[in-house]
């Protein structure tokens, strides 16, 4: 007599379809590398970019799964953290190559500029628009919580506009910008723990013993560690070469379309905590994220640059469109943190953070790169001119952040 058939539930065969999909992605390039194949360089960028779009939806399950074991608010800065490896190691990959040929330091700014104009003008904005067409709400809330990442990506951004203007990145700016991280996480850390809500892949492995819960966790963050790391440099080189192959500047296909391939399982991950009702984490990590790229991701670089020059006092010096193009991102964040300074972010606000953004694509010459600068201040300033609760909630929040520092 036969035993009684289990028969699996439909959301967890989705589960597990998505687990082995994204598993494949990231293997494929993995299998490809370790067996050699040479191939053309766009085909190289494409399959290694396809392995680093894998790796990162497993980082993003393995991450949400580590909530479960440390306080919220840190989870959420780590699951940023793990999320933007994938563009991280790519942009260090610039820089530890600019420490031997300086042509690469206008590729290392390329992207880190480029990642963090993106998780502003589509990342954040896409979370409200998704909002918006399913629910209609046109506004969502911000949790006060999240002060923590809107108080130290405001100090970060403040000193980046120190670095255009001294036209260098060295380990000297590093110093303020890791310690700003570090204080970060501290105060992240000191949150209480709260459970998690928990969907799709990462409820899966939720439901899983403790035991065998944390080993499949370490097994993913292996799995893709290993597939990003294997597949940052053929994919940073094989989008150089494409462009050199195809006659496209190198610099925009490294600004946009890199940061593009590393971030959108991001981007993806978090559209889909919005469209199950949960716009406030999905918001917290594109913030966490935010605050990541603007303090550590920067940071690494010099040090990068530096240990591969082997003189870490060695400054990446910044050409003019180098440094316009960080005056630019650091205009863009100090932007964004006044319309979020009264925890609500609606579709007004999105669409204009959004077409502020897409609109600059079409137009790559310096000089329009000033004038977006002087327009993203114009409006920052503007804003907190003419609402009293913008002012009042930006002096709160720096107040009270000061305040909890003490």
């Amino acid at each position: 007599m036969s035993g009684p058939v289990h028969v699996v539930p439909a959301h967890a065969r989705r589960s597990i379809l998505a687990i082995i999909l994204a598993l494949a992605l990231a293997l494929q390039w993995m299998g490809l590398h370790l067996a050699g194949v040479h191939l053309a360089p766009h085909w190289q960028a494409l399959f290694a970019g396809i392995g680093i779009f894998g790796a990162a939806f497993l980082l993003s399950w393995a991450a949400e799964v580590a909530q479960l074991d440390i306080p919220q608010a840190l989870a959420l800065a780590f699951l940023a953290l793990v999320a933007v490896l994938p563009e991280y190691t790519v942009d260090i990959y610039f820089a530890w190559q600019a420490g031997k040929d300086p042509t690469y330091t206008a590729y290392a700014t390329a992207n880190m500029t480029g990642a963090n104009r993106l998780l502003i003008g589509v990342g954040w904005a896409s979370i409200v628009f998704a909002v918006w067409l399913k629910t209609g709400r046109r506004a969502i809330a911000i949790a006060r919580e999240h002060a923590v990442e809107l108080f130290f990506l405001l100090l970060a951004t403040v000193y980046s506009f120190v670095l255009p203007f001294k036209g260098t990145l060295s380990v000297w700016d590093a110093v303020p910008l890791l310690a700003i991280f570090v204080c970060y996480a501290v105060v992240a850390a000191r949150a209480h723990v709260v459970e998690p809500e928990l969907e799709g892949p990462s409820e899966l492995i939720a439901t899983l013993s403790i035991g065998r819960r944390r080993f499949v966790t370490v097994a993913l963050f292996a799995v893709a560690g290993i597939a990003i790391l294997l597949a940052a440099e053929p994919f940073a080189e094989g989008i150089l070469e494409t462009g050199r192959h195809f006659g496209i500047e190198e610099f925009l296909l490294v600004q946009w379309l890199a940061p593009l391939a590393s971030e959108s399982p991001e981007f993806i991950v978090a559209i889909l905590f919005a469209l199950r009702g949960n716009a406030g984490a999905a918001m917290g990590t594109l913030l966490s994220s935010k605050v990541n790229q603007w303090t550590l991701l920067i940071g690494m670089l010099p040090i990068a640059y530096g240990i591969s020059a082997g003189d870490l006092t060695q400054a990446m010096h910044l050409d003019s469109r180098q440094a316009e193009e960080i005056l630019l991102t650091a205009a863009q964040s100090l932007c964004a943190v006044v319309i979020l300074s009264d925890f609500k972010f609606s579709v007004y606000e999105a669409l204009l953070v959004f077409v502020l953004f897409a609109t600059q694509m079409p137009f790559p010459d310096p000089e329009f790169r000033w004038y977006y600068s002087f327009l993203y201040l114009a409006i920052a300033a503007g804003l907190l001119i003419a609402r009293r609760d913008l002012r009042r909630s930006l002096w709160a929040l720096l107040r009270w952040r000061v305040a909890e520092l003490e």
